[in-house]
């Protein structure tokens, strides 16, 4: 599984559990794991808040 799929796959997870929230979720996520110094989790959160930010295009939903 790619990173970028894996990211969008996490996003739409967060948008069915937290709908509107979701990337005040994928944020603190983020916080938690630069807090920790893992570089690769972060990237991950950031490409997950990229995703939420631009939107899923329609083909995208599921």
């Amino acid at each position: 599984m790619s990173a970028e799929t894996n990211a969008r796959d996490a996003a739409m997870t967060l948008l069915r559990q937290y709908g509107e929230d979701a990337s005040v979720i994928a944020t603190l996520r983020a916080a938690e794991v630069a807090a920790m110094g893992d570089a690769d989790a972060l990237a991950h959160w950031d490409a997950v808040i990229d995703f939420l930010e631009t939107g899923p295009d329609p083909s995208q939903l599921s």
